[in-house]
């Protein structure tokens, strides 16, 4: 399998993480690839017509793109314990977790493509406010529901891991730990699992 990915890339990493979890990394390339919103990458766009990444093509040649997609196909191969709970209330809590990290990065990352790429006379500081305050409330849910993140990995876990240290790499400053013992300790000891040290992102 071929997985185009940007080493920088949150939602790459998220994939990559699972792709170690699972057992895999034997079975995926992994293919490093430059994308712009401002400039067509037209060899991406044969496999994923939106020009996005994380973008798998699977063996058989099968083209998936979105990370939760990708994630979700590769726990299918895994035959060891399952990353995606199978039912009941597990299920439900990690794909919210999944959903709550992804959200905070479309957010983050939105800020980051305006103050890196617009003009200043085009920068929104109210729009950029409002996201920032998403990704605060969001954080803020997360630390009130830490205790669900303890445990043996999953797509939750894994996608909150991979959100919480993109935030370290690309919003220092901005020290999302204050205030947040309970996400700060969790990190701390989920960040030494050799999944997440062999897919420490770079620039």
């Amino acid at each position: 399998m071929k997985l185009y990915i940007s080493l920088a890339s949150p939602f790459a990493r998220k994939v990559r993480l699972v792709v170690h979890e699972a057992g895999l990394a034997a079975r995926v390339q992994e293919i490093p690839t430059a994308v712009s919103p401002l400039k067509p990458n037209a060899d991406l766009a044969k496999a994923n017509p939106l020009m996005k990444l994380p973008t798998l093509v699977t063996d058989e040649g099968f083209a998936l793109f979105d990370s939760p997609v990708i994630c979700e196909y590769l726990d299918s191969l895994n035959a060891g314990r399952k990353l995606f709970p199978a039912a009941g209330a597990a299920r439900w809590s990690a794909l919210r977790q999944q959903a709550i990290a992804d959200g905070i990065l479309d957010a983050a990352i939105g800020v980051r493509y305006q103050t890196a790429l617009a003009p200043e006379e085009l920068q929104w500081t109210e729009w950029q406010d409002g996201q920032r305050t998403k990704w605060k409330q969001a954080l803020d849910f997360l630390e009130a529901d830490a205790q669900a993140l303890e445990g043996e990995p999953t797509i939750g876990s894994l996608s909150v891991a991979a959100m919480l240290a993109w935030l370290d790499f690309r919003y220092a400053a901005d020290d999302w730990r204050k205030g947040r013992p309970a996400l700060s300790s969790w990190l701390a000891v989920f960040g030494q699992r050799r999944s997440m040290l062999a897919t420490l992102p770079t620039t």
